[in-house]
Parts: structure tokens; C-alpha cells; sequence
């Protein structure tokens, strides 16, 4: 029962650093190294170094930039695809490092696994600002980034007090995102022939209206 829990407990670590990364990667590795060094919980080694203090002031220091960024409708649309570069690589080595000193096979498999996860989670969160962006007022931005961040703390807080409990509520996340990201992938396409709409289709039609009206009058003539 005890390699049980253990087991548990690496699992949810290494796919709640991964999944807390895809939302804000800044906002996890400071709660991390906070909880380990206020002693609140044993770091895996390879995780050890996020507790130091300069860590924790990039971290920080980074978080606090992202929480206003992301609050702007556009900038975080710039923000995200920016961090796609840099939050997969970090979450998949966050997730590696998360399951301590084991075979490295192992870890470069949690690696793998982690950084689909970071991806996936990652691509949901940028395509659904994207839509959301449309709206033209920023209350529904607001209440999302809000909503991201108290995500990813209570998300960490739940994957290491109660891992059991965020394995099974990761499993339902991943169901849901199979089922929602084709649905968000057709809204973001819908959306980008919207926008070459507006600057390809009007002049489209300002083209072919000329050889309309000229069509006519030959009509006319004969």
C-alpha cells in the first residue's frame, strides 16, 4: 500500500508539473520551490535547484509579467505563441526531473509524456484566448486568465496533498481535451478565414466587380 502511494504520488508530480506548465509555466516552478523551501515538501533531486533563491526571483519576477500580459486581449495571444517555445521543453524537463532517481529510461519516458501533456495543454489554453480575443470587451479575458492561475495553484496544491485524487481529475482533463481540441482546432480556422476575409476577400470583390460591370455592358452592346 505504501509503493502504492508512492507511485501515486511520483504520477501526479511529474503530470501535475507538466499540465501546471501548459498554463503558466513561471506560476509552477515558483509555487514549487516555494513548497520545497519552506520545507513543505521533499523536492526530487533533479527538482532540488528550483528552491534556490535566484530561481525563485526569476520565476517571480517572470510570473508577475505574465499575470498582466495576460490580462491584455492580444498581447497574450503574442505572449502565448512566444511561450509555446518555452513552455513544452521546460514542462517535459520538469516532468523528467519529477520522478527522482530512476532509470533513465524512465525519465526521459515521463520526459516524453510530460511535454505531450505541457503541448497539449498549452494549445488548448492559446487556441481558447484566441477565440476569446474576438470578444471585444476584456471581462471575459480577465475572468479566463484569472480562472488559469487559480487553476495551476490549486491544481499543484491538490497533485501533492492528495495525488490520487489529481490522477483521476488528470485522466477526466485528458478525455476532455481528446474531445475538445478538434472542436477548438475548427473555431481557430473559422476564425483565420475570418481574418483573411477581411483583408483578401473585400478585395477580391472590388477586382472582379469591374469585369462584372464590363461583362454587362458588352451584354448590353450586342
Amino acid at each position: 500500500m505504501e509503493q502504492l502511494d508512492q507511485i501515486s504520488a511520483i504520477l501526479a508530480l511529474t503530470m501535475g508539473a507538466a499540465w501546471a506548465s501548459g498554463l503558466n509555466l513561471y506560476a509552477a516552478i515558483f509555487m514549487l520551490g516555494m513548497m520545497g523551501a519552506t520545507g513543505n515538501m521533499d523536492l526530487p533531486p533533479h527538482l532540488e535547484v528550483l528552491q534556490n533563491p535566484m530561481v525563485l526571483f526569476a520565476a517571480g519576477t517572470m510570473y508577475v509579467m505574465e499575470f498582466f500580459a495576460d490580462k491584455i486581449p492580444g498581447v497574450d495571444t503574442g505572449w502565448d505563441a512566444i511561450h509555446t517555445f518555452i513552455r513544452i521543453p521546460a514542462g517535459a524537463m520538469l516532468a523528467a526531473g519529477a520522478v527522482g532517481n530512476v532509470d533513465p529510461a524512465i525519465a526521459v519516458a515521463a520526459g516524453i509524456l510530460g511535454g505531450g501533456l505541457t503541448a497539449a495543454t498549452h494549445v488548448t489554453k492559446a487556441g481558447t484566448r484566441a477565440l476569446v480575443n474576438t470578444s471585444p470587451e476584456p471581462f471575459s479575458n480577465w475572468a479566463l486568465s484569472i480562472s488559469e492561475d487559480v487553476a495551476v495553484f490549486g491544481g499543484l496544491w491538490t497533485a501533492l496533498n492528495h495525488p490520487t485524487l489529481f490522477v483521476c481529475l488528470m485522466i477526466v482533463f485528458i478525455i476532455l481535451l481528446v474531445w475538445l481540441l478538434p472542436k477548438l482546432w475548427r473555431g481557430i480556422k473559422a476564425l483565420f478565414r475570418k481574418i483573411k476575409g477581411w483583408f483578401g476577400g473585400q478585395d477580391d470583390k472590388a477586382i472582379a466587380s469591374p469585369k462584372i460591370e464590363e461583362g454587362r455592358a458588352n451584354e448590353g452592346d450586342i
